[in-house]
């Protein structure tokens, strides 16, 4: 019994753990402070102020001096580069969403799930004269509140997709006021569909349709999408854009098959 509980406790403290390297991930440079993390994490400060020792000693994470916040350490980077050979998605994709910027003349972006966010891994820009803000590699945004956020999310088992919505409440009222009940329509809208199609969430004024990719087990892994104007991506002209999604999304499957 007493070893059963140690596992458990051990298993809590390596999942608080992993949460906080991933409030971190989404802060990016700008770092987090304790009581920003203390918020965000709903850990009681001890524990907190424990963990964050901890991380800090093995080299995940960082405090600035003078401004006592958080960042993700260097071991972190390292830990990418090794495993960068056996998760090589955003090279495997980089003709495919040239292709496809290429065919639309718009912004062509591929995202990985990363817990309750997506991930930014890849993006090629179009040649049509008005391009979308740059997105920075590496940044996060929540489940949902752009198109391939919201292909990932409405590919999940019901259970699971409600349970993240409901994680998700507090995030999204920064995306355009979302609710979580306006979430579970997009999500019924894109499965209806059969993509997702979304717009002045993510970045005001900017509209996108994605496509989930699929490993060879069949479950959504990621998802490419392409972003313009909202006045120019429109749900009508989406549909044009579709057959390129299609053939971008099974093309990028076929390559991590092989």
């Amino acid at each position: 019994m007493m070893e059963r509980r140690e596992a458990v406790a051990g298993a809590q403290t390596v999942a608080r753990a992993v949460n906080l390297l991933k409030h971190l991930a989404r802060a990016g440079d700008q770092g987090l402070r304790l009581v920003d993390l203390a918020d965000e994490t709903q850990l009681a400060r001890p524990t907190l102020h424990r963990l964050l020792k901890a991380l800090c000693i093995q080299g995940l994470v960082t405090q600035e001096r003078q401004s006592r916040r958080y960042r993700l350490g260097a071991l972190v980077f390292e830990l990418g580069l090794a495993a960068a050979h056996r998760f090589n998605l955003r090279e495997l994709s980089i003709p495919v969403l040239e292709t496809l910027s290429r065919r639309s003349g718009d912004t062509s972006f591929l995202f990985v799930r990363s817990g309750d966010d997506v991930v930014c891994i890849n993006r090629v820009q179009g040649d049509f004269p008005i391009q979308t803000p740059a997105l920075p590699l590496g940044s996060r945004q929540p489940l949902g509140v752009n198109a391939g956020g919201l292909a990932l999310l409405s590919h999940l088992p019901t259970q699971e997709q409600e349970q993240l919505i409901k994680e998700l409440a507090p995030r999204l009222e920064a995306y355009g006021e979302m609710s979580i009940n306006e979430l579970r329509q997009y999500c019924r809208n894109t499965r209806e569909r059969g993509y997702a199609w979304i717009a002045n969430r993510a970045v005001p004024g900017i509209a996108a349709v994605g496509l989930p990719i699929f490993s060879a087990n069949g479950i959504a892994i990621a998802a490419v999408t392409v972003a313009s104007t909202q006045s120019r991506m429109t749900e009508a002209r989406s549909t044009t854009i579709l057959p390129f999604l299609r053939m971008a999304s099974t093309e990028i499957s076929g390559l991590l098959r092989q």
